[in-house]
């Protein structure tokens, strides 16, 4: 595979790209066939960046409200926590599929199109989502609610790139995490106490509630950020094409697949955190969404860390490898922990060790995707689309293994972890080598 990222398309005159964020002064157009300047007129306005935040967050919303209530729907569908755990893995099989789809459908006919008609699906299907009957049929409907909330992640990526180019767009899908990361702290907890009045059902009644007023945010505030002229005007084959050149280059792929496996890291944890907490420890709901919040505190505070402190001053790289670092530390002493090696340990070790694994996503995840977005400028969302179909297509491989012993133990999510983790590094060192001198678009 060639090192070398594919031509960059020339970029928006800023007079154009400014649609997204209202009338403002029009800086000097760049000249022909290089990239416009980062002005003011490009970056996004402060509604904008909670509605992309929103967009963003649409994800963990749908996981980990649900999640305190994955015990109580084994007993209400009268299935065995493997099938229960399967309405995970759709939602997430459909999100990586999504993403194929739409993220190249976004680069031919814009990004607000496409993002408006996935919201709309995504009510509807969660709204389902509420009614379903049996175990089977929730998990044909979360494919579906996963499918639409496609849309959301892979289309706000790919705005974050038409805006934005180099450090400052890292720095930008810092802000996002702030954003986006008080998702998983509200999130459980919201569904904590939503199973104190209600049952599982009334998750989703809520998760419909904030999709509608999502969907109304985008109509009415997100303008759109890819010109015409910046489109594709292929069909199916120019866009398989577009991903074959992208899967081509070297690097890029090897950030993809970093982030990917570090994606599987965080989602084992998420799918099988309720069972660890709830039923191996004795943690009540409640209990449990405390704990998962406290880690989304690390999560978010170390992605502030990454993004105000770390980028500018020390390279993406340095910084992406001390995260993955941290994870494989953080994931081996989950192992050793679960399988005996330190005794009989109680919830305060492992809710240690799961903290720090968590903190450390917060160095990972931006990183991996500024990196690999920076050598994209002529397809963002087509390359959004594979940065997302590959982290929720091994998050859902994940899912089902890190339940495959039973509810008893938690030696397969931490075997999932290890294993993933090394991976991830694997593909850094191996693909990337960020020791190695490499071209990057203007």
């Amino acid at each position: 595979m060639s090192e070398r990222a594919p031509a960059t398309a020339p970029s928006a005159e800023p007079d154009e790209a400014s649609e997204a964020t209202g009338p403002s002064p029009a800086p000097p157009s760049a000249p022909a066939g290089t990239a416009a300047p980062l002005t003011a007129a490009r970056r996004t306005g402060l509604l904008v960046t909670f509605i992309l935040g929103g967009l963003t967050a649409l994800p963990p919303l749908s996981m980990d409200m649900y999640l305190p209530a994955l015990p109580e729907v084994t007993t209400a569908l009268r299935s065995p926590a493997a099938t229960v755990q399967l309405t995970l893995t759709a939602c997430l099989a459909g999100m990586a599929l999504g993403q194929l789809v739409i993220g190249p459908m976004s680069d031919k006919w814009g990004r607000r199109r496409p993002l408006l008609v996935g919201m709309i699906v995504y009510v509807l299907a969660t709204a389902v989502c509420a009614l379903a009957p049996t175990a089977e049929l929730l998990i044909a409907f979360r494919l579906a609610q996963g499918l639409a909330g496609a849309a959301a992640i892979v289309i706000a990526r790919a705005v974050v790139r038409d805006l934005y180019d180099g450090v400052e767009m890292a720095k930008f899908f810092s802000t996002l995490m702030l954003i986006s990361g008080t998702a998983p702290i509200i999130a459980p907890l919201i569904g904590g106490q939503v199973l104190r009045f209600s049952d599982w059902r009334g998750v989703f009644v809520i998760l419909t509630a904030v999709g509608t007023v999502l969907t109304l945010m985008v109509w009415r505030g997100l303008g759109e950020t890819l010109p015409p002229e910046r489109r594709h005007t292929g069909g199916v084959g120019s866009a398989l094409r577009t991903m074959q050149g992208l899967l081509g280059d070297r690097v890029f792929t090897g950030y993809m697949l970093a982030g990917g496996f570090a994606f599987a890291v965080l989602f084992s944890y998420i799918s099988a955190s309720p069972f660890v907490v709830q039923e191996i420890y004795g943690a009540s709901p409640q209990a449990f969404s405390l704990l998962f919040g406290v880690n989304s505190v690390g999560l978010i505070a170390v992605g502030q860390i990454n993004g105000k402190l770390l980028v500018g001053r020390v390279s993406l790289d340095k910084a992406l490898a001390v995260g993955l670092g941290i994870i494989v530390l953080a994931s081996v002493s989950l192992l050793l922990m679960s399988t005996g090696v330190f005794g009989e340990v109680g919830l305060a070790p492992i809710a240690a060790a799961l903290f720090v694994l968590m903190s450390a996503m917060g160095l990972v995840l931006p990183n991996t995707n500024a990196q690999a977005l920076m050598r994209t400028p002529h397809a963002a969302g087509s390359a959004s689309a594979l940065l997302g179909t590959s982290s929720f297509l091994v998050g859902a491989i994940a899912s089902p293994l890190v339940g495959i012993a039973g509810e008893d133990t938690a030696v397969p999510m931490a075997v999932v972890q290890v294993a993933c983790a090394l991976l991830s590094v694997g593909c850094f060192l191996g693909m990337c080598r960020p020791w190695h001198p490499r071209e990057t678009p203007a």
